[in-house]
């Protein structure tokens, strides 16, 4: 699987005005067209910040997915209000799952849990990690297949290895690792990944 980590950064105080559009209006019209919207969270130490977790099947999947959903009435629609919240949604990274996404019901959403990820950056490939704890979630690694849907920028040039897990990640950061980022998430009430 394919899967978008995209962070959003906020107009002050209108992040839940976000969420409540999102959720109302983007997730299924996206899963009807093949994507998975995988976890949509509340960053708790940037109160600003909107993260969410998008999956394709593959590369030549998201191009369609993604083509219909921009040109189509949905986005047409609310589109424009869901931008007017936005200063930058530039921040994504193009991934590839290595440890798979589960997917859960949305109906044993649980918005009071915390979910954390762990953002390894490093100066080339990462190898794929030799194990991964209970607590896992997910695991991926940068995907380096060109963005087929130049629309939507992705950070390119990055080296960067994400673990999903239900507790901070107890892994020391292997060899080449130069920056690390830690995202604590509180899943909203539609989020998959709680």
């Amino acid at each position: 699987m394919i899967v978008e980590l995209r962070r959003y950064t906020l107009r002050a105080g209108r992040r839940d005005e976000l969420i409540d559009l999102f959720d109302r209006e983007f997730v299924e019209t996206q899963e009807e067209l093949g994507m998975a919207v995988l976890g949509q969270f509340r960053d708790l130490d940037r109160p600003d910040q909107f993260v969410w977790l998008r999956g394709f099947a593959d590369m030549p999947s998201r191009r369609t997915a993604l083509t219909a959903f921009y040109t189509g009435p949905v986005w047409a629609e609310h589109g424009p209000a869901a931008n007017a919240t936005m200063l930058d949604s530039d921040n994504v990274l193009l991934l590839r799952e290595i440890v798979a996404v589960p997917v859960p019901d949305r109906s044993t959403a649980n918005p009071d849990s915390v979910l954390y990820a762990t953002i390894w950056y490093g100066s080339g490939p990462f190898p794929d990690p030799a194990h991964s704890s209970t607590d896992t979630l997910a695991v991926l690694k940068t995907e380096y297949s060109a963005n087929n849907f130049p629309r939507l920028p992705v950070r390119e040039q990055e080296h960067a290895l994400v673990w999903l897990t239900r507790s901070p990640l107890p892994a020391e950061p292997p060899a080449g690792v130069i920056t690390t980022e830690n995202l604590r998430l509180s899943p909203t009430h539609r989020s998959r990944l709680h």
